[in-house]
């Protein structure tokens, strides 16, 4: 299957979630994950109409948006991944959006690097599993309102990434608490959904789906 037509069946997914939730489908915006992807099939989605691409690593970024750069002049660039510390200066410099700020350390010290404004999510570690990163459900209201103070921050919403393997049915109680969390704390977006679960999250209240595989193929091993 082409980039194009892997794109027009989930666009035609995402549109039939919205709707069963009585959505507007184009609330929901529509993220294609990059990582490991080759340039070609990035420049394919670009060209059937994706603006918004999430990278997992900086320095793969690097090489990817600038390899991209001509062609990708109207796209947003989304940070996905565990940010570093080493990494946060390049980062400021290559995307738009750093949805996974997972602590008050990193967020003090984006605020400190950064010289305009940068739009944030908080990722929440919402089922709290040790092999993931992320603020525990407890911690977000103190949080954000500590973010909130900080100059360079625009915290626009919260991003979770829910367990692997569940079926809709265990991981709608993951999304449906993340809005309820961004409700709580009057935070408007919410990154959650990826290939194997994005309608359970529309469902639920997705603004944005983050999504690799269903529209670029299996990535390389």
């Amino acid at each position: 299957m082409t980039v194009s037509t892997n794109l027009a069946a989930i666009r035609e997914r995402i549109e039939a979630a919205a709707t069963r939730a009585h959505r507007d489908p184009a609330a929901v915006r529509l993220i294609g994950v990059t990582k490991g992807v080759d340039p070609s099939r990035v420049h394919q989605a670009l060209d059937a109409g994706l603006l918004d691409f999430g990278e997992n690593f900086v320095q793969e970024a690097e090489t990817r948006i600038a390899a991209l750069e001509a062609a990708a002049t109207s796209a947003e660039w989304h940070f996905i991944g565990h940010l570093q510390s080493n990494k946060i200066a390049a980062a400021l410099n290559l995307f738009d959006i750093i949805q996974s700020v997972d602590s008050l350390r990193l967020a003090e010290q984006i605020n400190r690097r950064a010289d305009a404004k940068i739009r944030v999510l908080l990722e929440v570690n919402v089922a709290q599993e040790a092999s993931k990163f992320g603020f525990a459900p407890a911690e977000v209201s103190a949080a954000v309102a500590r973010i909130g103070s900080l100059d360079h921050l625009e915290l626009t919403g919260l991003m979770t990434v829910a367990p692997a393997g569940l079926d809709s049915g265990s991981v709608r109680p993951v999304f449906r608490e993340l809005r309820e969390l961004a409700a709580a704390n009057g935070l408007e977006e919410l990154s959650m959904g990826m290939t194997d679960d994005f309608e359970a999250a529309i469902e639920e209240g997705a603004t944005m789906v983050r999504i690799g595989r269903a529209i670029f193929g299996e990535r390389p091993s």
